[in-house]
């Protein structure tokens, strides 16, 4: 019988309330691995909870927002209270908005920035932080986009926060080498998830679609046709969690149906 890939390991995955990072963790789950999920609410929706009761004392919930930076290191002792020192960080939680960029408001900047900068920026250095304390190696996940591979005339501000996280990984993939700690990046393309409904309705208000239109027209798209699922990005994300990419690191790993070509 084949063990694990995971097994006996801690994974952290933020904002995963939902969607992509929900089923990155039911994938860890299947790998063996012990998983802490936070997301913004205070208490897990029914997905996350339904969980918890299929996998009794290997699932804990914690409500987190990851703007608050002044309590990041105080959720991430709490995760490795309950569960040990954490093995593996899904660095998910983020926004989206779009606008035409000559009406971009300092809103709508600060909010995708405090949460897909500055959060992803220092759970990440907090969850580092802990690793290199107790002396383990582990692995990061930042969760990019491929939006951060190029500007897009209607996304600047997103666009912005995206290529941010590719660079940061770079940068902290340098730091922690010598620890042995991997950071790496996943690049999505148009994956199929609930957040695909606001980002429609900005499109068909700000190109005069009508509803649902951008969403066909995106998969179209795609070189393989279709949209991904979030189950698509489980398999990386384990993949990068576990053994079998023991020596990668500081890479983005674009996971779009071939839209990006790398």
């Amino acid at each position: 019988m084949t063990t694990p890939r995971l097994q006996g390991r801690h994974a952290l995955l933020t904002g995963a309330g939902g969607g992509i990072g929900l089923a990155v963790a039911r994938a860890y789950l299947a790998e063996g691995a012990r998983c802490t999920i936070t997301d913004i609410a205070a208490q897990p929706g029914a997905e996350v909870a339904a969980l918890m009761a299929e996998h009794d004392g290997r699932l804990a919930y914690l409500g987190a927002d990851v703007r608050d930076t002044a309590a990041t290191a105080g959720w991430v002792a709490a995760a490795a209270q309950r569960f040990g020192p954490v093995d593996v960080l899904f660095n998910n939680a983020a926004v989206f908005d779009l606008a035409p960029l000559l009406d971009a408001t300092v809103d709508s900047y600060e909010r995708l920035f405090d949460v897909n900068v500055k959060g992803m920026f220092f759970t990440m250095q907090a969850v580092l932080r802990q690793m290199v304390e107790a002396g383990r190696s582990g692995s990061v996940i930042n969760l990019a986009s491929q939006a951060g591979r190029r500007g897009e005339a209607l996304v600047s501000h997103y666009c912005a926060t995206k290529a941010a996280v590719i660079s940061y990984t770079q940068s902290a993939a340098l730091a922690m080498a010598p620890h042995r700690i991997r950071v790496n990046a996943i690049s999505p393309g148009v994956i199929d998830t609930p957040m695909w409904a606001q980002v429609d309705a900005l499109f068909a208000r700000y190109e005069g679609l009508q509803p649902g239109e951008k969403k066909v027209a995106v998969g179209k798209a795609v070189p393989l046709g279709y949209m991904g699922r979030p189950q698509d990005i489980a398999g990386a994300a384990v993949f990068l969690a576990s053994d079998d990419s023991g020596y990668i690191t500081a890479q983005t790993l674009n996971v779009d149906g071939g839209s990006v070509m790398s």
